[in-house]
């Protein structure tokens, strides 16, 4: 049997469709291949970019700023600087987990000595986005960092 040249050409263009849906039902279905929002309500998560913004402006324009470290034996310590007083400071932590969101958790500050330490055993390897909002004498602040646990 011989197959003319335009035979071939839809065989070939059928294969090829065939495979690219194979690939997209696969990725669709396979719970492995998790394609989950960052932010589940993006839309009201961007309507207050600018109360953000100037929260984010707020802490940047502080002269002593909150420090956020990572150290293995101690884990996440969050120090503030002595010039805030520890009982007037209200917020929490998030610790988000760009790869999966299971991890995610909150945490609300309170405070010990002006630090708060978030245990090592709580976090896994990889990159966390640290993300500090927290008032003070009724200004709102948010401090944003990356860390990487090894």
């Amino acid at each position: 049997m011989k197959i003319n040249w335009g035979t071939g050409i839809v065989i070939a263009f059928a294969l090829f469709m065939s495979f690219i849906l194979y690939f997209v039902f696969e990725v669709q279905s396979n719970s492995k291949y998790d394609n989950e929002l960052v932010v589940e309500e993006y839309y009201k998560h961007d309507s207050h970019f600018q109360e953000e913004m100037a929260r984010i402006q707020n802490a940047h324009d502080l002269q002593q700023r909150p420090s956020i470290t990572y150290k293995d034996d101690q884990g996440l310590k969050i120090v503030f600087p002595n010039t805030f007083e520890s009982e007037k400071i209200k917020g929490n932590v998030l610790l988000y987990r760009p790869s999966n969101k299971k991890f995610d958790f909150n945490t609300p500050i309170s405070l010990e000595n002006s630090s708060l330490i978030i245990p090592g055993n709580k976090l896994v390897k990889g990159r966390w986005d640290v993300n500090m909002e927290w008032e003070y004498s009724g200004k709102k602040y948010l401090t944003k960092e990356v860390i990487y646990v090894k």
